[in-house]
């Protein structure tokens, strides 16, 4: 397969993630903006991360001065499941992927990419520049369209339309965990934490930063206690 030929496979399988990451970015940059933002500071943190929950997580952390190391702890926490997706998917890269080329493929992957690139048997470099493409062009625009028309469409409008990126998030977890109840309970932990976070006295002077790496560690750890999965026995 030609170079041409190889990035034109990569695109064509990253159009439909591009077109869900309009409609979900869309509602980041109207919420970017109605939490104080700047139309150019909106499009510059999506162009610069693509990560959904970070971003969420980041602009939140953002409104309130000096909270750098909660937003560190928080990021760090949301994101490094990228890091292991990205040594995953080296494994299938081939020698083109080298150098700072590598550290494209580090800064385009995201849960969706990563699942596609990884049912190939090799990602070549043209294969995954074309599958990261689409995505990140509907992050950018969805996240530009949304910045500049969170200021003139109705309040009542812009307000449903924020709801839109938390359904997307509720979309991914709640099909497998109506099917795994490891799952749900791993989930109803996150969800007890975060409600004691917001409610509870003196846990509610906690960052929203700092609340959810918390609450996603103690969900995690405690599944992980609970629930184990034994190694499979390769021999």
């Amino acid at each position: 397969m030609s170079i041409l030929q190889s990035y034109k496979k990569g695109v064509k399988a990253g159009v439909p993630i591009g077109l869900g990451y309009l409609s979900v970015s869309f509602s980041f940059g109207i919420m970017a903006v109605s939490m104080g933002l700047h139309v150019w500071q909106a499009i510059l943190i999506s162009m610069t991360t693509l990560t959904s929950a970070g971003q969420l997580s980041g602009i939140g952390t953002m409104m309130i001065p000096g909270q750098y190391a909660s937003m560190l702890v928080s990021q760090l926490t949301i994101n490094v499941r990228y890091s292991f997706m990205s040594i995953s998917l080296s494994q299938k890269a081939d020698d083109a992927l080298r150098g700072v080329w590598r550290w494209l493929l580090g800064f385009f992957i995201t849960d969706e990419i990563f699942a596609v690139a990884s049912t190939e048997k090799s990602v070549s470099r043209s294969y995954f520049l074309g599958l990261a493409a689409m995505p990140y062009v509907g992050w950018t625009l969805g996240t530009t369209l949304g910045a500049l028309l969170g200021n003139v469409l109705p309040e009542s409008l812009t307000g449903a339309l924020c709801i839109a990126i938390y359904a997307m998030f509720v979309a991914i977890v709640v099909p497998p965990a109506k099917e795994d109840r490891r799952l749900l309970a791993v989930v109803g932990t996150a969800i007890a934490a975060s409600l004691a976070f917001y409610y509870l006295p003196y846990l509610n002077r906690v960052s929203s930063g700092l609340s959810v790496s918390i609450c996603a560690v103690a969900a995690a750890a405690l599944g992980a206690w609970l629930f184990p999965r034994k190694e499979e026995d390769d021999g």
